[in-house]
């Protein structure tokens, strides 16, 4: 039990870093496609709650030290937690590439609204870009994932926090 706990919070914080290094060094303005493939692939891996936890840990650190405003941090959230839970109804890549589309693409960009920056035309700014950030990280999670879900390490991982929903297959 020890071993697992340890074995998950270290796989966190590993998703954390990689998380937190690669946003910013592949990222176009308004866009963040990279925040996307990382909400997928811990959806997929983690599950929706250490998804969520992850990217709400980024989102603190990417906005306490990188400057990044507010709405990244709501985008990133909602988008790891249904990427997560998608993928537990589905269990297929294709919906959590879907949950993190609604997630960080309508909710996130909705939430431009709640954040303080009352602009009257946030659906024709942010909800393009945003939609446009998480179709790019979902066909890059998704090239990652299809040579991912080939590992034993993948396999066990998934197996330990998931309890067994493997890749594309069914219970």
């Amino acid at each position: 039990m020890e071993k697992n706990r340890i074995h998950r919070v270290t796989l966190l914080a590993l998703m954390i870093a990689m998380d937190v290094v690669l946003s910013p060094l592949m990222r176009i303005e308004g866009m963040a496609p990279m925040s996307s493939v990382m909400n997928i692939i811990a959806g997929v891996l983690l599950g929706p709650l250490y998804g969520t936890l992850m990217a709400l840990v980024c989102g603190l650190i990417r906005m306490t030290f990188l400057g990044i405003p507010p709405l990244a941090l709501t985008g990133a959230v909602f988008g790891a937690f249904f990427a997560g839970l998608f993928y537990q109804w589905g269990q297929k890549l294709g919906w959590s590439m879907l949950g993190e589309i609604f997630g960080t693409g309508i909710i996130g960009s909705v939430m431009v609204w709640f954040t303080g920056s009352k602009q009257n035309f946030y659906w024709f700014i942010y909800t393009p870009r945003f939609i446009g950030a998480t179709l790019i990280g979902s066909v890059i999670a998704w090239l990652v994932l299809v040579k991912l879900k080939e590992t034993r390490v993948f396999k066990q991982t998934q197996e330990l926090f998931l309890g067994g929903y493997f890749y594309e297959n069914k219970r």
